[in-house]
């Protein structure tokens, strides 16, 4: 529980300085080609909210590298020579390459010179996602080990290194990180550019905000449907399957499996009550034929089941439901910015502010689908969660220390959303000549 709290608190920066680093390399480009003084002054802006979520990430990054020893030692101990590998080089090198080079960013412009300038955050980006994909190979090896072999005194050992950073798992789950990261830059950008509008201020730079978000926003929402999520949900059915007949509510093996919309999990009936289905759909999403059998829960012995079947059920639905209607607001919002009219429709500049906080609910939806549907087990087949806790902590211990990370979140809260009001409240710097500059 500890863990969770924290890394779901974490992510939250995260993903969202994922997903800016990409588009703040597209502002820079175009502003590069272009000359564009309004492109440049949004890239500064948006680099200027990226430092907030990066430090703040990094703020709430460290405890877990902590925690790995502290509340996980059993588990560190047994794999530390595996997943030591991936973590050491996200801090080595991406790591130090992401923050070096935001440095320069915001503070070396003058002395770089334009060239210069995009460079670094044609570098940022690279050391953005560069350290993801470290996290996310760490993290697709528990769900999937590789290139490894247990020692006889119980050690992981890693026997091909390629392996580890190959994982097939590793890349469609990094694929679909990274896209549900621009999910979340992209709304964000564009909901900062419809509140400027709706407010009348910095017309200019509220229209880049708008086009570069909403673009963004259709192209990676579609994306996260297909290829990566429909590749991560064929990772899941080929090493998972009791993990997938979970979250799709599956309870008996069938031909012709349903696809579930909506519908309550009875765990004492092995049921979904009120359900309204697709026929055939999970057969065809899976195996690309209506009529394929998929595995029920019933087909595997019940501790092979994952630990909390509803809570999985329903953090995958939530999911799937947020990214729906999140596709659904980016194609109505685009279709009317190529039309000419989304800058004028103000309903549509509302939709657009209210959903901007659905993609950090999808995002953690996802993140929680992954890791219950990984549970009982920490390494997928080789280590129970039981046994990589640490057996000099006890509960009491871990439940205080939650409490003291709880305390400590709610001020940083506090301090992140003085200072993203802050900075949002100041806006873009003005534009010598551009309408909302000051004495227009």
């Amino acid at each position: 529980m500890q863990f969770a709290f924290t890394i779901t608190f974490h992510y939250i920066f995260v993903q969202l300085t994922m997903g800016l680093a990409l588009l703040i390399f597209v502002l820079k480009t175009q502003s590069l080609r272009t000359g564009d003084p309004v492109r440049a002054g949004a890239a500064r802006f948006w680099a200027r909210i990226f430092g907030v979520n990066f430090a703040l990430g990094v703020v709430t990054g460290i405890p877990m590298e902590f925690q790995f020893g502290t509340n996980w030692a059993a588990f560190a101990g047994s794999a530390g020579g595996v997943i030591g590998q991936t973590l050491a080089m996200e801090g080595v090198f991406s790591f130090f390459m992401e923050s070096a080079f935001l440095g320069l960013f915001l503070h070396g412009e003058r002395r770089l010179g334009p060239r210069g300038h995009w460079f670094t955050s044609l570098m940022m980006l690279a050391g953005s996602w560069l350290s993801g994909f470290f996290i996310v190979a760490t993290n697709a090896w528990m769900q999937h080990p590789v290139g490894h072999e247990v020692s006889p005194e119980g050690e992981i050992v890693l026997t091909r290194f390629a392996s580890l950073l190959g994982n097939e798992w590793a890349l469609w789950q990094y694929l679909h990180t990274v896209t549900g990261a621009v999910v979340t830059a992209g709304f964000f950008m564009a909901a900062t550019g419809a509140f400027y509008v709706l407010c009348g201020r910095f017309p200019a730079t509220a229209r880049v905000f708008l086009g570069t978000g909403v673009v963004s926003a259709l192209i990676a929402s579609v994306a996260m449907l297909f290829p990566t999520g429909d590749g991560q949900g064929k990772m899941i059915a080929a090493h998972q399957p009791a993990t997938l007949a979970a979250m799709e509510g599956l309870f008996h093996t069938v031909e012709g499996a349903p696809m579930a919309l909506i519908g309550q999990p009875d765990m004492e009936r092995m049921s979904l009550d009120n359900p309204i289905v697709i026929p055939h759909a999970l057969s065809f999403a899976t195996y690309q034929r209506w009529t394929a059998r998929v595995r029920g829960l019933d087909a595997f012995p019940r501790e092979e089941w994952p630990e909390h079947v509803a809570m999985l059920y329903f953090a995958y639905h939530v999911m799937v439901g947020l990214g729906t209607i999140l596709i659904a607001v980016a194609v109505v919002s685009a279709w009317l910015l190529f039309r000419g009219r989304l800058h004028a429709s103000r309903p549509a500049l509302w939709m657009i502010m209210l959903s901007a906080p659905f993609p950090f609910i999808a995002n953690t939806a996802g993140w929680t689908t992954a890791e219950l549907g990984r549970q009982p087990w920490l390494v997928y087949g080789l280590i129970r969660t039981a046994d990589g806790a640490s057996p000099a902590v006890s509960a009491g211990n871990a439940l205080f220390t939650l409490i003291g990370f709880a305390g400590m979140y709610t001020v940083l809260s506090i301090l992140y959303l003085f200072l993203m009001h802050r900075e949002i409240g100041h806006g873009p710097e003005a534009v010598a000549g551009s309408p909302g500059a000051p004495g227009d």
